[in-house]
């Protein structure tokens, strides 16, 4: 990652980790992740993230991810679960709007998890600023709404016309 895509912020050790897969399997969507207790915390989101505030786009809680799954593009064979394409649509560091260590972030983000409503910050190639994630019962029992907050990075723009790989720049059907 570069770091004018994390905001001119290198790496550290105790950054937390956030991607989004574009998926194309049964249905084109795209794969939320957060970094969360070494696991990646996973969400389908079928019409893909927005950086519009007035845009609230489903996401649907889908078990957690091996950390190690963060970097995976390719192909997912035939009568495999999620089978199709995948690609990395964009990677970065987030974190909670509070807390400064890596446990205490941890922490705040667990309470928030549990409460239902999940607050932070994205340093990613394409999505930075501020999101809240939250959960929807009435929706469904796994169903949260993924928010961008009104902050400098929100736009207008449809950032999904950006369709290709953040480590490849290869887009979906380009995956062999």
């Amino acid at each position: 990652m570069n770091s004018e895509a994390n905001h001119g912020k290198s790496r550290q050790p105790d950054d937390l980790v956030f991607v989004v897969q574009k998926h194309q399997a049964s249905h084109l969507h795209y794969d939320f992740r957060l970094e969360l207790d070494g696991v990646l915390k996973s969400w389908a989101v079928p019409k893909g993230p927005s950086l519009n505030p007035n845009d609230k786009r489903l996401a649907i809680m889908v078990e957690d991810h091996p950390f190690e799954y963060r970097t995976f593009e390719g192909v997912i064979a035939e009568g495999g679960y999620g089978a199709g394409e995948v690609i990395v649509w964009d990677q970065g560091t987030y974190s909670p709007l509070a807390g400064q260590t890596r446990d205490a972030m941890q922490e705040q983000l667990r309470k928030q998890f549990e409460q239902g409503a999940l607050h932070f910050l994205l340093y990613g190639e394409k999505l930075r600023g501020e999101f809240t994630l939250i959960r929807s019962k009435r929706i469904g029992e796994q169903s949260w709404l993924l928010i961008k907050k009104r902050d400098q990075y929100a736009s207008q723009t449809d950032i999904l016309q950006q369709d290709r790989s953040v480590i490849t720049g290869k887009r979906l059907g380009e995956i062999t």
